[in-house]
């Protein structure tokens, strides 16, 4: 008889204390090890994650990109299959029973897109260009790795990628204030972007980056992508997300300015 097909968990944490228990809830009676790269947690996520019999901890140093973290997660995985999440994702009942199902059918493919969906201030967001947040998260041992260049990167796949068809579903930003956070984090990695891309302070770019690249992406979020269907969370998703392009900008001002002091 065929040994059953094991599924290993890799995340990676950093004071996560306050996602832990919802993400290990939704995983930890069906998958056969939880791997945890932790870069020195000081909260109480590694007293919380250690009460699941399943999971393994690595120490690890902190890292400038978490994907490299993560990978390290992965590295440790000894599972056939590795399912990627991140400590403030939740696997829904259907998602557990497609991935159980499609791993037991042994598929041609090497690695599976998966649909998030992300809830914000109140509300899963369903239109805007942020549903379906399709992300490569479930791949064979060996045949899934992260690039670790980028903050949004998906894992290169060795073979075929398929799709499933379930909901994981997405609390990264519970409230407005972590949002603005993350905002924040975001527009700093942008801005280096920009002055690795050689992006100069100009009259032609101060325009592009303050009018005409936000109001093409409010209209494509908002308008063209239908976010106003998700109402005011749509719109303010879509407005914000519209202002990463000015706030960057001013962030790669600010850089270059220092850089001559």
């Amino acid at each position: 008889m065929k040994n059953k097909p094991k599924i290993s968990v890799a995340m990676a944490t950093l004071n996560e204390e306050a996602n832990i228990v919802r993400n290990l809830n939704s995983i930890h009676d069906w998958v056969d090890e939880i791997v945890i790269a932790d870069e020195g947690s000081q909260d109480n996520t590694l007293n919380l994650a250690k009460k699941y019999t399943k999971v393994k901890i690595i120490n690890v140093k902190h890292e400038p990109i978490f994907h490299i973290t993560k990978q390290k997660a992965i590295d440790a995985c000894t599972g056939d299959w590795i399912l990627q999440l991140d400590t403030d994702e939740v696997v829904t009942l259907d998602l557990k029973k497609e991935i159980l199902n499609l791993i037991e059918s042994n598929p041609t493919e090497n690695g599976f897109w998966v649909n998030r969906k992300n809830y914000f201030l109140g509300k899963y967001l369903t239109k805007g260009g942020i549903y379906p947040d399709s992300t490569v998260r479930l791949y064979r041992r060996g045949k899934g790795k992260l690039p670790c260049q980028d903050v949004h990167e998906q894992a290169v796949i060795d073979g075929q990628v398929g799709h499933l068809k379930s909901d994981l579903l997405h609390y990264s930003d519970p409230t407005f204030s972590r949002y603005l956070i993350r905002h924040d984090r975001y527009t700093s990695l942008l801005a280096t972007d920009l002055k690795n891309s050689g992006v100069k302070i100009s009259f032609l770019n101060t325009i592009n980056y303050f009018f005409s690249k936000p109001i093409y992406w409010f209209c494509l979020s908002f308008i063209r992508h239908r976010g106003y269907v998700d109402g005011f969370p749509g719109f303010v998703f879509a407005f914000y997300s519209s202002l990463r392009f000015p706030s960057a900008y001013t962030k790669l001002y600010e850089m270059l300015n220092n850089e001559k002091i």
